[in-house]
This record gives C-alpha cells, sequence and structure tokens, in this order.
C-alpha cells in the first residue's frame, strides 16, 4: 500500500488494518460537531464513497478538514521494512528554548497550585529546515516499521500555497465506533525508555508506583468518562490504568467501552465530543486552553488534534495527533518540518523531568528521519 502513496494522500495506519484515500471530490470545513457530523454522514449516504477521511484541529475555533475521497483501498497490516534515511536539515530552531520550556513549566506548576486548574498539557516544537525535498513515502514506512503496535498516518492539509502535510506515528486512539460499541484508549502518565534492559523495566515499574501520573492519568479518564456517558447506555471504566510502551516512552493506559444509546450517533460525532482530551489540553478545558494560550510560542494547528475516519453507518477509528510532525512545501525555498512534544503538567511536575520527557517523545519522528539530534 506505501508504495500507492502519493503527495495529498490520507494514510492511516493501525496493528489490525490500514486505510489509504487519495483525491478529494468534496471538503467538509463545518465547525460545529453535530453539522459535520450531518453534512459527513449526508455526503456518504447519497454517494458511492465508502469513507470520508480527515483531521479536526485542537482549536475549535479553526475548521476541520474532512475529505470524501476520489479512492479508498484497505490492508491488512504494513510489514516492516529496513530503514532508510529520509533526509538532513541544514539548521534546528527549538521553539522555545530548552530553558524556556523549563520557565514556561515551572509558570504553570505556580498555576496548577494557585487556582482551578487541574492539568495542562504544555508543549515545545522543533522547527528543522531540510536540506533537500522529503520524501513522505520513505518517512511513513520507517514510521510503520519502528510503531507496529500503534497508528502511523499522514494528513494532507489546508495550505494557501505549496502543500502541508501532518505525520507521525501516535500510541493514542482517540475512539473506535463499531455498531453500537464504542471504545476510547486514553492515555497519560508517560517516563522516557531505556536501552538498558533492567533499567527500562525499573523505568516502567516507576510509572506504574508514581501518584504524579496516576493522578494525571485519572483526570484524563474522567473526562473521556463523562463525554462518553450521554451518548451511551453502559460504559466500562477500568479502576486502575495498566502500563503500555512505544520505542521511547512507557505510558499508562485505560481501555473505556461503552454502548450507544444512539446507533446513529456516528465516530466523527464522538471524536469531536471527547476531543481534545485532557491528555492533550487539561482541565478544566477553558483555564488549560488559556494557559496554553499564554505559554506556547507557537499556534497549534491539527497537532493534538484528531485524525481518523467514518463510514456511511457511523463506524470508524479517530486517532490522537501526537507524535508528529507539519511538512511544509512551499512552491519556492525550502521545505520545512515542526517537530512537536506534550508533557502533561501537574503541581508535582519537576520543569528538568518534562523536558527529559519531551526530549524522548521527539525522538519518534527524529528516529524515523534518521536524525540524530540533542534536543536535551
Amino acid at each position: 500500500m506505501l508504495s500507492d502513496y502519493r503527495p495529498g494522500s490520507f494514510l492511516l495506519t493501525s496493528p489490525e488494518r490500514a486505510l489509504l484515500a487519495t483525491g478529494e471530490r468534496q471538503v467538509v470545513a463545518e465547525r460545529d460537531p453535530d453539522e459535520l457530523a450531518k453534512r459527513v454522514t449526508k455526503l456518504l449516504v447519497d454517494s458511492d464513497v465508502p469513507v470520508a477521511v480527515g483531521a479536526l484541529p485542537f482549536d475549535h475555533e479553526t475548521a476541520p478538514h474532512v475529505v470524501l475521497p476520489a479512492a479508498v483501498q484497505w490492508s491488512g497490516p504494513l510489514a516492516a521494512h529496513p530503514r532508510r534515511p529520509v533526509g538532513t536539515a541544514v539548521s534546528v530552531e527549538p521553539i522555545p528554548s530548552r530553558a524556556g520550556y523549563a520557565h514556561a513549566v515551572a509558570s504553570a506548576v505556580d498555576l496548577l497550585k494557585a487556582g482551578d486548574l487541574r492539568k495542562v498539557v504544555l508543549a515545545r516544537a522543533l522547527r528543522l529546515t531540510m536540506a533537500a525535498p522529503v520524501d513522505v513515502r520513505t518517512l511513513l514506512a520507517n514510521l510503520v516499521s519502528d510503531n507496529a503496535a500503534g497508528f502511523t498516518y499522514a494528513v494532507d492539509l489546508p495550505a494557501r500555497t505549496g502543500r502541508r502535510t501532518l505525520v507521525g506515528a501516535t500510541p493514542e486512539m482517540l475512539l473506535s465506533r463499531t455498531g453500537t460499541t464504542v471504545v476510547a484508549n486514553p492515555l497519560a502518565g508517560s517516563i522516557p525508555r531505556d536501552q538498558d534492559p533492567e533499567k527500562d523495566h525499573a523505568n516502567g515499574q516507576a510509572l506504574l508506583a508514581s501518584a504524579k501520573d496516576h493522578d494525571e492519568h485519572r483526570v484524563v479518564v474522567e473526562a473521556v468518562a463523562d463525554a462518553l456517558r450521554p451518548f451511551c447506555r453502559t460504559l466500562d471504566v477500568p479502576a486502575a490504568p495498566s502500563l503500555i510502551s512505544t520505542t521511547a516512552v512507557w505510558h499508562l493506559s485505560t481501555r473505556v467501552t461503552g454502548e450507544l444509546r444512539d446507533p446513529g450517533v456516528s465516530s466523527l460525532r464522538l471524536a469531536s465530543a471527547l476531543h481534545p482530551t485532557p491528555a492533550v489540553c487539561g482541565a478544566p478545558a477553558e483555564a488549560a486552553r488559556a494557559t496554553i494560550s499564554a505559554l506556547e510560542p507557537f499556534d497549534r494547528g491539527f497537532y493534538a488534534g484528531a485524525i481518523g475516519w467514518c463510514d456511511a453507518d457511523g463506524d470508524g477509528q479517530w486517532v490522537v495527533g501526537i507524535r508528529c510532525a507539519e511538512l511544509v512545501e512551499p512552491v519556492t525555498g525550502r521545505a520545512t518540518m515542526t517537530l512537536y512534544s506534550g508533557a502533561g503538567i501537574m503541581p508535582a511536575s519537576v520543569p528538568e523531568l518534562e523536558v527529559t520527557e519531551t526530549s524522548a517523545k521527539f525522538q519518534t519522528l527524529l528516529r524515523a528521519m534518521g536524525l540524530h539530534l540533542d534536543v536535551t
């Protein structure tokens, strides 16, 4: 399937299957969640297009980008391939600097201790100016090989000129809907992996024992359950999280399962109701958004958004747009890649540890690109 990927395509892979959608019959950019879901469902029912694909932005004031594609193909899980270099960077700009990010975390901790804010997720970025055009197909193949247990994605984004592509490999499924069954799998609470097996195991066990990380995780699970409860007859929320890992990070994970009251509620509508969870924003949501706006020196755009698909019956799957980079390819000039990495900040957070965590999360993209950069 990767051999069929072309610039502008949509790709979403999971451990079970892969979806590639090409071309555009129609784009839906309705900001109201109910209207967005209704319009997309009607367009699917009235056409022979099997699925709609696209992305929801982090900021609700930015328009979603949902596409009815011209062609769709499915396959089983994609096979791993030997990793190949993607490109070299002629310059690297951290946004903010390491010290600037640590200062922002310290400011957030002060706000958390002083007010009603329970959690906030702060991100930092690396802007790479590339020496040559980026081969997205090779980058995706590397991400698939490195992240077989997660979700690899590429989604074309609106651009005034040139091309914008969000590409990444996330460990986090926002939700899936099959018939009347809905599943959400929030991740929150993280610690870097270690190349030494004993130290790596110890890191995982330390995360399981961390009161700070369990508190952070609980905030997210409660918010996910609260968002799903109005849509569900039954909702199963495990009492304690489990431990999962990527090549770079250990995570606390909880799988929430519900039975829908109304089978007419689509996965797109449910994704809009859940997104953004406190795993990428914070709680309470509005206070967290205000804090992010004040402390982050960039616009997130579709970073920390939701990427996925929905069919005419409402079934679909949506993942959280993290461990990613936005590739901008102008008509003239060099391409840039902006890598994003965030961490959940709690009252007990230590700024230097959050710097270390975000540095580890950058490695998903840096490893796939074949770049060895000191981002600590």
